[in-house]
């Protein structure tokens, strides 16, 4: 499975990047996080709001920072 989480970096980003990998962990995913930093590389995602989380391509979560066990319930339904 693979996480992707599309922002500048900033605190809820991070925020967002270490709930979504305890979630997986929890569930006992295999999975990889790539961080996509790049302005135009989020427009081109179709996000609008960032922090944005994608499982596999699919954007699930954008503009909030969902707590790991919101996250959680929404892997657990991806996997």
């Amino acid at each position: 499975m693979k996480l992707t989480v599309y922002g500048s970096g900033c605190a809820k980003c991070q925020q967002l990047t270490a709930n979504a990998e305890a979630a997986a962990r929890r569930l006992g995913l295999d999975f990889s996080v790539e961080k996509v930093t790049e302005m135009n590389a989020i427009i081109d995602a179709g996000i609008m709001r960032t922090p944005a989380l994608a499982v596999d391509d699919e954007i699930l979560v954008e503009g909030k920072v969902p707590g790991s066990n919101e996250l959680e319930a929404l892997l657990q339904r991806q996997a």
